[in-house]
């Protein structure tokens, strides 16, 4: 009796802390339906109207816009879609009809002074290509039509006042933050040029490495993604057109961010927790499950194990340079050494006490000053496990 007392006054606890935290963060923000997307094909998986938040600007950010795109992985085959057809990532349906809004998308000015006041917009994320898909499976009644999505959403946004902005930005986070490189210089080009256009890529930079085994598990699951969703016509053609035989391999962002013309920055960790467990070392390339508990603790590690994650930094930063991003001056990086994947919308990480600490820089001051170019922003920490203000687990955990 006692025990089940305590479990109701602990559950009563945790709703209130939630309610406060949601308050102290701007509180939760309703959904919006495009009802009028259904009947030009821009559907979710399952058929269902796309969906969004909106945070309406005030004061002198009444003409600035947001509009940050959800991650949430992809599907590269039909068993994959269908399982998340009934789910918030593959239905409106499903979707929850409030969402807080924290981080880079916070409506608090001491948490959020650069961008708190903007027009945000939270676009939810529910076609499992990054908005890349054009295409329809009828014996399975599964939709890929997240490109149309992107431009059904976007066309909306400029109707209610985004094509007025005098600022403007393309945000995502993991597969969303692969969709703001995907779409960013046509985001640009939506826009009026007296528009200032930046866009901001969170974890989104997935690399194009072999895995663990020696195998090419994330070329291969990429691959799959595109041909079933038929991303390829709608991937950026500036890569495209370069990559001859390969075109879907610009689903990488190290092809794609070289021939950008809109200024970007980049949030990610060195150590991107997603992409150790993913690409490095996926299941599939680690049948005696020998990286299992390196891939949940670093600290776990053996010492051959981190010389393989540490190899796997000195890629990254690599692609990174071969990508323009380090010596180019309208492009951005706060690169850090934590394991963590998705930074940007979670205000621990983004702008408070515990967030971490890259050359005596937060994450919110660096983009904060690289959008308003008050300094040119090349954050780049040591390696792991040099930085302290890092959390103390995985942002993805």
């Amino acid at each position: 009796m006692i025990s089940g007392m305590l479990r109701q006054w602990l559950s009563l606890l945790v709703c209130v802390l939630a309610v406060i935290l949601l308050k102290s963060e701007g509180a939760s923000v309703g959904i919006t339906y495009l009802q009028d997307a259904v009947a030009k094909g821009a559907v979710c998986l399952d058929g269902s109207p796309p969906a969004y938040h909106f945070d309406k600007g005030s004061g002198a950010g009444v003409d600035n816009w947001i509009v940050h795109m959800e991650g949430g992985g992809w599907c590269e085959d039909v068993p994959t879609c269908l399982s998340r057809k009934n789910t918030d990532l593959g239905s409106s349906k499903q979707m929850v009809k409030q969402f807080g809004f924290s981080g880079l998308l916070s409506g608090q000015q001491k948490s959020n002074p650069d961008f708190y006041n903007w027009n945000r917009i939270k676009v939810r994320y529910c076609d499992g290509s990054s908005f890349t898909g054009d295409a329809v499976d009828r014996a399975n009644n599964l939709f890929f039509k997240g490109n149309s999505i992107w431009e059904f959403i976007i066309a909306d946004l400029l109707a209610k006042g985004m094509r007025n902005a005098k600022n403007a930005v393309l945000s995502g986070c993991s597969a969303g933050g692969l969709a703001s490189i995907l779409h960013c210089d046509r985001f640009r080009a939506l826009l009026p040029a007296s528009t200032k256009v930046k866009c901001i890529s969170d974890a989104g930079f997935f690399l194009h490495a072999q895995d663990v085994s020696g195998g090419k598990h994330i070329e291969e699951f990429y691959g799959k993604v595109a041909r079933l969703h038929g991303s390829v016509k709608n991937l950026p053609a500036s890569c495209t057109s370069r990559m001859g035989a390969r075109p879907e391999l610009c689903f990488f962002p190290q092809y794609v961010v070289q021939t950008m013309q809109t200024p970007i920055f980049f949030v990610n960790s060195a150590y991107d927790s997603w992409q150790i467990k993913n690409i490095l070392a996926p299941s599939a390339a680690d049948k005696s499950k020998e990286w299992k508990s390196c891939k949940l603790d670093l600290k776990k590690c053996t010492e051959t194990q981190l010389k393989i994650i540490q190899d796997f930094r000195t890629q990254f930063l690599s692609a990174l340079n071969r990508a323009g991003v380090i010596n180019s001056p309208s492009k951005g990086m706060f690169i850090d050494s934590c394991y963590a994947h998705c930074q940007v919308g979670k205000q621990i990480q983004w702008s408070s006490d515990s967030s971490p600490v890259v050359s005596n820089m937060k994450i919110a001051k660096a983009v904060g000053d690289w959008y308003y170019e008050r300094s040119p922003i090349k954050k780049l920490d040591c390696p792991y496990p040099c930085n302290p203000t890092c959390p103390k687990v995985d942002s993805d955990s």
